[in-house]
C-alpha cells in the first residue's frame, strides 16, 4: 500500500515549499493531474494560501464544504488542485497557474474569471459507436461526434461548474502560447512556426526569439487568461522582473 506522504527532500521541484523545515508532506491523491503539476488541497490551504495553521484546521475548513474545486465541492482535503484548476475557498477565488521558476502558485482572480478554464488537448481515441473522445490535460475526457473538431495541442474553454466545452482555441501560427516547460517556463510568446517531425522525436515550436517542444505549449486566448504578471512581461524582460517582485512581494 502506497503512502501518503513524502519527505520533503524528494517532493516534487514546482511545489513553492521550504524542504528543510520539516521531514514530511502530505502527497497528492491519485487524480488527473501529475504530482508535478498540482498539490494536495490541504497543503495549499496551510502551506501556501496561510488559510489554515494546522492539517486539523485544513480538514475542518473542507468539511464545511465551502471549498470548491473547478465548481464543485470538494471534501477531500488530498485532493491535487493543479495546473489552471480554480479554486475557490468562501468567496475568494484563487487559478493554479506556473511562475518565471516553475513553482505553481495559486493567484487570486475576480468572480466572473472564475466560471471558466483552459484545458489543454492531450490527444484523442475513437471509442464504441465511432465516437471520438478527447484527452484533456486535467484528466478529464470528453465525447464528441467530430473527429476534426478538436486536434491534439489545441485549448478548449471550459465552462464551470456544468462543465461544458464553451470555446475553443487552436494550436496554429500566431497564436499567443503560455510556456510550461522548459527555461522560458510561466512566460508567454507568439507562435511564429511548428515543426512536426515524422519520427520519434518530439514536434517543435519556433517563437521569434527561441524555439521549444510542442508539449511545452500551452495555447491561451490573451495574457488576460493568465492572473500573473509574469504572462505581461516577454522572454526577454524577465532580467528586469527581479525588482518588479520586490515591489508586488510575491513568494
Amino acid at each position: 500500500m502506497s503512502s501518503s506522504h513524502m519527505k520533503r527532500l524528494t517532493m516534487p521541484r514546482s511545489w513553492p515549499l521550504t524542504r528543510k523545515t520539516d521531514i514530511w508532506v502530505q502527497k497528492p491523491n491519485p487524480g488527473g493531474h501529475s504530482d508535478e503539476m498540482c498539490m494536495p488541497l490541504g497543503v495549499i490551504l496551510r502551506d501556501v494560501l496561510g488559510l489554515a495553521h494546522s492539517r486539523r484546521e485544513a480538514k475542518r475548513m473542507v468539511a464545511t464544504r465551502k471549498v470548491l474545486v473547478d465548481g464543485r465541492i470538494e471534501t477531500d482535503s488530498g485532493r491535487g488542485v493543479g495546473l489552471m484548476d480554480v479554486l475557490t475557498v468562501g468567496e475568494d477565488h484563487y487559478r493554479c497557474v506556473l511562475d518565471e521558476n516553475g513553482k505553481l502558485r495559486y493567484r487570486p482572480i475576480p468572480t466572473k474569471d472564475s466560471s471558466s478554464k483552459l484545458c489543454r488537448v492531450m490527444g484523442k481515441t475513437t471509442i464504441r459507436g465511432g465516437k471520438t473522445q478527447v484527452h484533456l490535460h486535467d484528466g478529464r475526457n470528453i465525447t464528441v461526434d467530430d473527429a476534426k473538431k478538436y486536434n491534439s495541442g489545441d485549448t478548449l474553454v471550459i465552462s464551470l461548474p456544468d462543465q461544458e466545452v464553451s470555446g475553443h482555441h487552436a494550436f496554429s501560427e500566431g497564436v499567443l502560447a503560455y510556456l510550461t516547460g522548459g527555461s522560458h517556463i510561466g512566460s508567454t510568446a507568439k507562435v511564429v512556426s511548428k515543426d512536426v517531425k515524422r519520427s520519434s522525436k518530439a514536434n517543435e515550436v519556433q517563437f521569434e526569439d527561441f524555439g521549444t517542444v510542442a508539449d511545452y505549449v500551452f495555447v491561451i486566448g490573451s495574457e488576460k487568461d493568465l492572473p500573473m504578471l509574469e504572462s505581461l512581461l516577454s522572454s526577454s524582460d524577465r532580467k528586469k522582473k527581479a525588482g518588479l517582485d520586490a515591489m508586488i512581494g510575491c513568494y
